[in-house]
């Protein structure tokens, strides 16, 4: 059976799609926080032995596109076909009441693509106004400048801020959903599944968000 071909396939590449993201978001988040110094060099050191190796680098760079991709692209489809009132398929019967968070995957992931794009623009491509550019005599941009510089900005951390929000919505649910999916859990499981998708999102949010509210309030200078 080709996965894309019925409504639970494509759930199922949801499910694992999104999975994918999560632990990037995790991975992202423990090398963003070398930005309070606990890896000799910092934030600096970090981004130089990232992009050590460019081939990798760009190799990762478009499987995550492909990943990402595939999970919006079925998001969509899944969407039309719920509201549209088609017949779903689900590996384990939710017990649960939609919540805010449920019934508002799409909107949350929606502006969680804006945010990506913004991101993109503003650290990658470094094309966002408002940041400095320090570079060396090799022209290297010094990174934790360049970051600190950004968000002393309060327009540019409420952004991140409200994006960080949207992702908290996203896996809080997303989490669970995708354990449902994949067949991890039952009706015994799962009330533990939804407190620790909570649990996993509001970590991750916190992390997130103390890194700009640093800067901001001070505790991080440039």
């Amino acid at each position: 059976m080709q996965l894309s071909s019925s409504s639970i396939g494509r759930k199922i590449l949801m499910a694992v799609t999104g999975q994918l993201m999560i632990l990037f978001v995790l991975v992202h988040l423990i090398g963003n926080t070398t930005i309070f110094g606990w890896l000799h060099g910092g934030i600096n050191a970090y981004a130089e032995h990232l992009h050590a190796l460019p081939p990798l680098v760009w190799a990762f760079r478009l499987f995550m596109l492909a990943a990402v991709s595939i999970h919006i692209w079925y998001g969509i489809q899944l969407t039309i076909e719920n509201r549209g009132g088609r017949p779903q398929q689900y590996a384990v019967k939710a017990t649960q009441k939609a919540t805010f968070a449920s019934e508002n995957m799409i909107w949350s992931g929606l502006l969680i693509l804006a945010f990506i794009v913004y991101h993109l623009l503003h650290f990658t491509m470094k094309v966002i106004p408002g940041m400095a550019l320090v570079t060396d005599a090799e022209g290297t941009v010094n990174v934790y400048t360049m970051v600190v510089s950004s968000f002393q900005s309060f327009f540019v951390f409420s952004i991140y801020a409200g994006a960080m929000v949207a992702l908290f919505l996203h896996l809080s649910h997303g989490i669970q959903s995708s354990s449902q999916t994949i067949g991890c859990s039952n009706d015994r499981t799962l009330p533990v599944i939804v407190k620790a998708s909570t649990l996993v999102a509001l970590a991750l949010l916190l992390g997130y968000v103390a890194i700009p509210l640093s800067i901001i309030s001070g505790f991080l200078k440039g």
